[in-house]
């Protein structure tokens, strides 16, 4: 997180928290909850169907139900004189809740005044935690759900320097078989549960194959080397250590 959530999550007095089960738990909320201090915080956890977004069509009713129910509870909050911050997972601007949710209160309530926070990516922790850099000199870098169909997926992965797969737990069989095809298996790393207690990174993708992995998984693959290549993410993954980084 950064010093700035940690601020305005010490500040808001409510907290709203999606999670993608009606009995699950909000992996944000944990996250958020580890860093700031709960006491005397209302805090709500609202259930969003985790269903396909395609835009421009019309949602499952399932979805715009649980983003209206949503946007109706913030606004409960706010016309009681009370902030609400909605802590999420990532950036709130790559494939997050919050925009749902942020489109669903303005268009119902444009007065409504709203502060988006940068977050710090899944790729962005998985590109620190292997060693490898997203994009480097004349790269091009998509970043794709990989959920894509396969034609989609293969013709990004053969013009594209390098690719991003997110929420690839379901689909890690026909990717690596993809990336077989193409040549491109030796070329990829796969991060599951980034920056948690129980990370695990395959430098060597086929063995998560079978594994039953987390829906917080995501694939690094990159056309061409830096330096020694995959041997970055090899000294990552056996726990060698140097730090570097800016404080902004």
């Amino acid at each position: 997180m950064t010093l700035r959530a940690v601020r305005i999550l010490q500040e808001a007095p409510v907290w709203l928290a999606p999670k993608g089960r009606k009995n699950g738990s909000s992996s944000a909320l944990q996250i958020a909850a580890a860093q700031v201090a709960t006491t005397d915080k209302t805090i709500v956890e609202l259930h969003f169907p985790m269903k396909k977004v395609r835009l421009g069509q019309v949602p499952d009713p399932e979805l715009q139900a649980g983003w209206e129910a949503a946007a109706e509870a913030v606004l409960g909050h706010l016309v009681s004189g009370r902030d609400v911050a909605f802590p999420t997972l990532g950036d709130p601007a790559l494939y997050s809740t919050a925009f749902y949710l942020l489109a669903t209160l303005q268009q119902r309530h444009p007065e409504v005044q709203v502060t988006i926070i940068p977050g710090i990516t899944a790729m962005a922790a998985c590109s620190a935690n292997v060693g490898a850099p997203l994009g480097l000199g004349d790269d091009v870098v998509s970043i794709v759900p990989a959920v894509f169909d396969d034609e989609r997926l293969r013709d990004i992965l053969t013009r594209v320097d390098a690719v991003v797969l997110m929420k690839v737990h379901r689909r890690l069989a026909p990717v690596v078989a993809l990336l077989d095809e193409l040549g491109l298996t030796d070329h990829a790393v796969l991060i599951e549960r980034c920056g948690m207690a129980d990370q695990r990174i395959y430098t060597d993708v086929r063995e998560a194959l079978g594994r039953e992995l987390h829906y917080f998984t995501t694939m690094l693959i990159r056309r061409r080397p830096v330096g020694s290549g995959l041997a970055i993410h090899e000294e990552c993954a056996e726990g060698r250590r140097a730090v570097c980084g800016e404080v902004v």
